[in-house]
């Protein structure tokens, strides 16, 4: 293994992206070669790379080429690189599904900062990560268990001063569910749901769901 590794981030939300490659692109282990906000867009700007990348962190819900559907286009244009991804999702089925398009690892969102970058050391040396709650449902669904719903750790890391139903409605953001989806579950009106996004987003100082989960990030111990 040669440092510093050539590292690509393919990730829409542009305070995940910005803050993924603060952080990864500081370490001396990691040249940052080339951001992008979609596969296309990365297969696009792959020619002007000033080092082909080596690791690639890629999000999986991508507007136009979902990650998993852009695996096999990255890997013909980089056969060597190993690709790691990143989601808010964590069913069994699309960890599968992500495996078996090519990629070395899968991680949720919510992982540290400091934990997202040994993971992928540990795929430049070989390995194979998984976030925790990934390898319970994989684990589970190859066992034939019910796969109960994920840990979710970002009421430890959000203000107290956020009302249990805005919890809920973060969570809810945080599995990756519409404004609609989340009133469904909660039973209550969009436009109730509406409020409550004001009111975190007003209590957090941020102005979407992409600064929240970066908010999320930033306040994980590195």
């Amino acid at each position: 293994m040669t440092f510093p590794m050539a590292l690509a981030i393919i990730e829409d939300q542009a305070p995940i992206r910005e803050t993924l490659n603060e952080y990864l692109c500081a370490q001396p282990e990691f040249q940052c070669v080339l951001t992008a906000d979609s596969v296309e867009g990365f297969l696009h700007a792959l020619p002007a790379a000033a080092r082909p990348p080596q690791l690639i962190l890629s999000d999986i819900g991508l507007p136009g080429l979902t990650g998993i559907q852009g695996l096999p286009l990255i890997q013909e244009r980089l056969p060597e690189a190993q690709i790691l991804m990143l989601s808010v999702y964590a069913d069994a089925e699309r960890v599968f599904q992500a495996l078996r398009a090519g990629a070395v690892g899968y991680l949720l969102k919510n992982t540290p900062l400091a934990q997202l970058k040994e993971h992928l050391l540990q795929v430049a040396a070989g390995g194979s990560p998984m976030s925790p709650g990934v390898a319970r449902y994989v684990v589970q669904a190859f066992a034939g268990h019910p796969v109960p719903p994920p840990m979710l750790p970002l009421e430890s890391l959000l203000p107290e001063t956020l009302t249990s139903r805005e919890m809920e409605i973060v969570r809810g953001i945080e599995d990756g569910l519409s404004y609609k989806l989340i009133a469904e579950r909660h039973h209550i009106s969009l436009d109730t749901v509406r409020n409550h996004i004001r009111a975190v987003y007003r209590k957090l100082q941020v102005n979407s769901k992409g600064e929240l989960m970066a908010h999320a990030l930033k306040r994980r111990p590195h």
